[in-house]
């Protein structure tokens, strides 16, 4: 059972459009965000009920549930193709995310959330050694895993070998690469691909990215967060992309 707990999460998945199949409220509890969830799912005919403390716990490990959980339904994968269909469609270059076994439901929330944000098309993450789209994600993400198309593949090297057939230029970010991240054309149909939060991008992976790009420091810590280091390169591409 896929679960989002706490208020605001709770009424950011039911706007945007998460499929949310119930929502338990615990008794007695009061407040203008319970309101607004009551009022939403009245909207979308999702049903409401209250429920007491130890339903609540036991529904969700999150100890600030705010006296509010939903229960989501599971996540339906794309395939590759169907999101360079939705970057055909809006007229724009395709811009896609590859999770290279990226494990941590938090990172992989917070990447699909600011993906979303920053117009990327969708993403593709491996079968094996990844984290799933389950609540923890949907949460993290405030719902976006819901409108962010995600393909699920076998081999992540044979998905970019299919991404280059069909003119779309892989960029991976390499602590140790000599170019910048700010140096490439962006305006190009690009995936870029986000490494392991330990390990970083696999070194088969690497060799096949047609640009390793690396985020410069300043500080005693080579390397930042999967997810940081993710926004900071997808804000590039909408940057490159919107304001050129």
């Amino acid at each position: 059972m896929n679960i989002i707990a706490g208020r605001k999460p709770v009424i950011e998945a039911l706007n945007a459009g998460t499929p949310v199949e119930k929502i338990y409220i615990l008794n007695g509890a009061h407040g203008e965000p319970l309101d607004t969830i009551r009022r939403l799912a009245r909207q979308k005919n999702i049903l409401c009920t209250d429920a007491d403390k130890h339903l609540i716990e036991k529904l969700s490990r999150d100890t600030n549930t705010q006296g509010v959980v939903a229960v989501i339904g599971t996540k339906e994968y794309a395939d590759v193709d169907e999101i360079l269909a939705i970057a055909a469609s809006k007229n724009e270059k395709p811009f896609l995310l590859l999770f290279d076994e990226i494990e941590d439901p938090h990172n992989l929330g917070a990447l699909i959330r600011t993906a979303v944000c920053l117009g990327a098309n969708g993403g593709i993450i491996p079968k094996h050694n990844a984290a799933p789209v389950n609540a923890t994600v949907a949460k993290t993400s405030a719902g976006a895993s819901a409108l962010f198309p995600i393909a699920k593949v076998t081999n992540i090297v044979a998905a970019i070998e299919e991404l280059k057939k069909k003119g779309v230029w892989i960029v991976g970010s390499d602590a140790r690469a000599e170019k910048r991240f700010t140096e490439v054309d962006y305006t190009l149909p690009i995936a870029l691909v986000i490494g392991n939060e330990g390990k970083g991008i696999r070194r088969l992976v690497k060799e096949y990215c047609d640009f390793l790009v690396k985020i410069p420091m300043a500080g005693s810590f080579d390397s930042l967060n999967a997810s940081v280091a993710g926004a900071l390169v997808m804000y590039e591409v909408f940057r490159k992309r919107t304001f050129l």
